[in-house]
């Protein structure tokens, strides 16, 4: 038995992946048509974008923001910001949809009174990928991540606390969430190259919603 096939539950079903690291498959489910509305009007405020990395390369992965903080990459490292770069205003405001949502998944993972002040929002095309990294811009390491997945299935992958630990393929569903934190909150994780599909509304996309407390 491979790892994907391991790590493949009944819908519905919580699935504990490490301690602080968990499941949700199909969570988001009912959410989910408002929760894409929310995220277009997001995208039509700050339209999504490929960031300079540090090393002067385009990511593979289109992004925006939306929340009081947004990721943000260029020449100059990594790092949160309450402006939009490109058009020098503040980011959109998370919508409460959203908001309710991450706070919901947080909870039923054992991460109570969530609060996230960023919202990331990743646009994948078929043959995107999101290569092994941590998510360690954040000031308070105490507050879990929520990812949210919309739009095609993708393979994440669930790694350790070093880059070189063996990772968990976690095959992602239309409406699952994934939530990380505590003695997981600086694992490694990513997604593998998205495979050619067609979702009835997003058609050749996947949306990943990825909240967390930046400030």
């Amino acid at each position: 038995m491979n790892q994907e096939e391991l790590f493949a539950p009944a819908p519905g079903e919580r699935q504990d992946l490490a301690p602080g690291a968990c499941l949700l498959p199909g969570f988001a489910l009912a959410a989910a048509d408002a929760l894409l509305d929310a995220a277009e009007a997001v995208f039509a405020a700050a339209p999504p974008r490929r960031w300079l990395t540090p090393g002067g390369k385009r990511m593979a992965v289109a992004m925006s923001n939306c929340g009081a903080l947004g990721w943000i990459s260029d020449e100059r490292g990594y790092r949160y910001g309450a402006l939009d770069p490109d058009s020098g205003q503040p980011w959109p405001a998370l919508p409460p949809p959203l908001l309710a949502l991450a706070a919901r998944a947080a909870a039923a993972a054992g991460h109570a009174d969530f609060a996230p002040d960023a919202c990331l929002l990743n646009r994948y095309e078929p043959g995107t990928r999101l290569s092994l990294h941590q998510d360690k811009d954040e000031r308070d390491f105490t507050q879990p991540i929520v990812s949210v997945s919309l739009g095609l299935p993708a393979v994440f992958l669930f790694g350790g606390l070093k880059r070189a630990d063996p990772a968990l393929r976690l095959r992602l569903h239309h409406g699952d969430v994934v939530v990380w934190g505590g003695p997981a909150r600086l694992r490694y994780h990513g997604v593998a190259p998205l495979a050619q599909g067609w979702h009835e509304r997003l058609g050749a996309l996947r949306i990943n919603l990825t909240f967390r407390k930046a400030g």
